[in-house]
């Protein structure tokens, strides 16, 4: 177990000042056991994908430092607990920075209130401030004079799909910046790649007056025996002119 006592009180103020859900999860766990493990984390928390609440935890600027135990049917897994308390008083740490209202509100008026990824239109709340290239591989370099370029506003949907291709790309270990820049992440309107991968994209999204448009096009792929996917290319295909 850990014992705060043998903690820094900064250190201590320093955790008990994250208020991101998973993150104070995870956080309070340690705290108390010394260490949460990705079993914990899925069976206790409800985390289907347990990396991803630690990388919450390393966005706050407190890295966990990774370590193997035998789950409870034997297998080896991964647990977390805190790194060099050390470094992260001394800020070698980093850790994501705060936006400002301003930022959000130039990003909503540059994209019309529309998602970067799927041009969906929503009220300001429901857009997020996202990282063009992942925090975790550029981070913020000048947090104080951000340049609204290297930012965009995404839908809740949009970015958990976005976090979950950037984790499985095989960048996520190379960590290039020059490589995520030409992701469709990145910039869905000019890219070469979807997370390294030789695939192209069209995120559709049928709003409000439209969803009939979606309901006639559901009940047509389906009485042709197509997904929705591949019954709207064969429409593009046809007015292409292309082969069917």
């Amino acid at each position: 177990m850990t014992n705060q006592e043998e903690l820094p009180e900064l250190f201590i103020q320093r955790l008990q000042s994250v208020t991101n859900k998973r993150a104070r999860i995870v956080i309070d766990h340690i705290l108390e056991q010394g260490f949460i493990t990705t079993e914990e984390l899925e069976k206790q928390y409800g985390y289907s994908h347990p990396p991803r609440a630690a990388r919450d935890v390393r966005e706050q600027g407190i890295p966990p430092e990774t370590f193997r135990v035998k789950s409870t049917d034997g297998r080896s897994i991964a647990a977390y607990r805190f790194g060099q308390w050390e470094d992260i008083l001394d800020g070698q740490a980093g850790g994501r920075k705060s936006f400002s209202r301003k930022l959000k509100n130039e990003l909503f008026q540059a994209q019309q209130g529309r998602c970067a990824v799927c041009s969906g239109k929503f009220e300001a709340r429901y857009l997020q401030i996202d990282h063009r290239v992942p925090f975790e591989i550029a981070r913020d370099v000048d947090h104080f004079h951000r340049n609204v370029h290297d930012y965009m506003l995404v839908c809740g949907p949009c970015n958990r799909a976005k976090s979950w291709s950037c984790e499985h790309c095989p960048n996520w270990t190379k960590k290039s910046s020059k490589i995520c820049s030409q992701c469709y992440w990145a910039y869905p309107q000019d890219y070469a790649h979807v997370a390294l991968r030789e695939i192209r994209r069209a995120d559709i999204l049928w709003d409000e007056a439209e969803v009939q448009i979606y309901k006639e096009l559901k009940t047509a792929a389906e009485k042709a025996n197509f997904p929705i996917p591949d019954y709207v290319k064969e429409i593009v295909k046809q007015q292409l002119g292309g082969e069917l």
